[in-house]
């Protein structure tokens, strides 16, 4: 009588589901909560808030990813008004169409995830919201799949509950060899430059600190050429040093020394000069982790590109537009969960002015090609077909 309870359950039919193989071995492997394996904190504060090269590099890619013109069409028409443009146009009260963008690839490029949340409303979405990755936690499910995430602030957490059939939270991530359910940011490839171009940076600080100049040393001779300075003597010469001739405030100012004490400066060694060698290569190691030529960025000693055009036309074409198309493709997709009409979000590339001279380019050579109709001229230019009977 006791385990009759299983007997019932076992003769229920069990629905079929389709899974992957592999989902079972992934959930085993992870369990429970599937934390970050780095601190998004941590590498933000350090990487974005503190470095200027990093700090740079995001915003750049952000907001230009961000004001890329965005276009809504299906298989059979492009729309000029939808209620999926008007929801990205005004996501929520709070940011309007760039900000919510910027934020979404902002927490992309920090962090290697970014978490967007629906709010359901009486025809689908009414509004949607970016939430922070470093408060998020991904709550794997039997086949590996999230069935839930939890966001937590100051000890309070609310769950989302994915196993419905409209989504609340979209997961974008970027790609991790390593990981099942996290992304990697280009600030941890980036950790080592990081920390390289913020020491040079700190050096360069306590040298300003200095005068300006390197140090040098004070040589104390006796009375037979050779002796050392008593306890008092020693700390009231380093009282004396710290006081009145170190910090900028200082420079310059000339030094009384009493007798046996002999000033002997020393020049740069080597070394020395090669130290802003090296912040500027760690410099341009920062802006490769995330994929932004260092001419765009001010960072001497690169000549990759032939001119500043050319740069601007690779960094749109390698960095913002496949960023831009993951994450519309990613929200498109998304978004038709909520049962309205699938459709296809993507970069207007048209109207880029980066892109100006390849797309007349594109253009001109599809126009000229005779042999193409007029359905697959449109097809290689990403436009749909013509409506019937235009």
């Amino acid at each position: 009588m006791v385990f009759d309870f299983l007997r019932r359950g076992a003769a229920q039919a069990v629905p079929e589901a389709k899974a992957s193989a592999t989902g079972r071995v992934v959930a085993m492997g992870t369990g429970g909560v599937a934390w970050s394996a780095r601190d998004a904190v941590s590498l933000t504060r350090n990487g974005f808030l503190g470095n200027p090269v990093a700090f740079r590099a995001v915003k750049l890619i952000a907001e230009s990813a961000a004001a890329l013109p965005l276009v809504v069409q299906d298989s059979e028409r492009r729309y000029d008004l939808h209620p999926v443009l008007e929801l990205i146009r005004r996501p929520n009260p709070a940011q309007g169409r760039a900000d919510f963008l910027e934020a979404v690839y902002g927490h992309l490029l920090l962090a290697g995830n970014a978490y967007l949340e629906a709010v359901p409303g009486a025809g689908g979405v009414a509004e949607l919201h970016v939430l922070r990755p470093d408060r998020m936690a991904l709550v794997p499910g039997p086949d590996g799949w999230p069935v839930a995430y939890d966001y937590t602030v100051g000890g309070r957490k609310h769950r989302f509950d994915m196993t419905g059939e409209g989504q609340p939270i979209c997961h974008i991530r970027a790609f991790h060899p390593q990981d099942d359910h996290y992304g990697f940011s280009p600030l941890q490839a980036a950790a080592v430059a990081l920390d390289v171009h913020s020491s040079a940076s700190r050096w360069s600080k306590a040298l300003l600190d200095n005068a300006a100049r390197p140090s040098g040393a004070i040589v104390y001779k006796g009375p037979d050429g050779a002796g050392a300075l008593s306890a008092d003597q020693y700390d009231r010469l380093l009282s004396e040093m710290e006081t009145h001739h170190m910090g900028a405030r200082n420079a310059g100012r000339p030094m009384l020394l009493e007798g046996g004490l002999d000033w002997k400066p020393m020049g740069f060694s080597p070394s020395d000069m090669e130290f802003h060698q090296t912040k500027e290569a760690a410099a341009r190691e920062v802006a490769i982790a995330f994929g932004v030529p260092p001419m765009l960025l001010g960072i001497p000693g690169d000549a990759t590109y032939a001119n500043y055009q050319e740069a601007n036309r690779a960094f749109f074409r390698l960095t913002v537009l496949p960023m831009a198309a993951k994450v519309t493709a990613a929200v498109a997709h998304w978004l038709s969960g909520f049962g309205g009409d699938v459709v296809e979000i993507r970069p207007d590339l048209d109207q880029v002015p980066a892109l100006a001279a390849e797309r007349d380019q594109q253009w001109a050579r599809v126009a000229a090609a005779e042999f193409l109709t007029l359905a697959e001229k449109r097809a290689l230019l990403g436009l749909p077909p013509m409506p019937e009977g235009a």
